[in-house]
């Protein structure tokens, strides 16, 4: 049995040899807190792994299986994920600020709190995903063609999605 920081290197250095791994286990596995920052992965399979607060800032991800994963306040800020599946995911709090999201799978993932800001979600399918609604998104945010996004999303940015501003009154004195 590997340790989170053992796991941590294999991802890495040798991803076949981890996926095989992960093949002949049949508990969650614990990847939670890890840094995949400024690194390139390609074809890991996370499904049903607890990778909250996990790293994967400015990195470049292709094919990575995230389906049934715990992904709360993950952070995938100004990172390239290209073919990837979320499906089934907790995205509650994760940040995809400033991210390229390609061609990705949300259905059935849980995107309440995700932060969008600035992030370009060309072709990445949502139409199956809950609590898009409730997302932090901005009026830089580049969302997929209405096809890929649930029925009566509303994609233009207000500022009700931020704080609200205050109301000020006037004095009679």
């Amino acid at each position: 049995m590997y340790s989170k920081e053992e796991l941590a290197e294999l991802i890495i250095k040798n991803p076949e040899e981890f996926n095989s791994y992960k093949k002949t286990i049949d508990e969650e596995l614990d990847l939670t807190e890890l840094d995949f920052s400024n690194i390139t992965l390609e074809e890991i399979d996370f499904s049903n792994s607890e990778l909250a607060g996990t790293s994967f800032t400015d990195s470049h991800l292709s094919n990575l299986n995230f389906t049934g994963c715990d992904l709360n306040a993950a952070d995938f800020t100004r990172a390239n994920v290209v073919e990837c599946d979320f499906s089934e995911s907790i995205l509650n709090g994760t940040d995809f600020s400033y991210a390229t999201v390609n061609y990705c799978n949300f259905t059935d993932a849980d995107m309440a709190g995700c932060i969008v800001k600035e992030a370009e979600l060309t072709d990445s399918d949502f139409s199956a995903s809950t609590n898009l609604s409730a997302t932090r998104a901005d009026d830089t945010t580049i969302w997929p063609d209405n096809d890929l996004l649930p029925d009566n999303f509303d994609t233009n940015y207000s500022k009700d999605n931020e704080e609200e501003e205050e109301e000020t009154e006037v004095s009679d004195y």
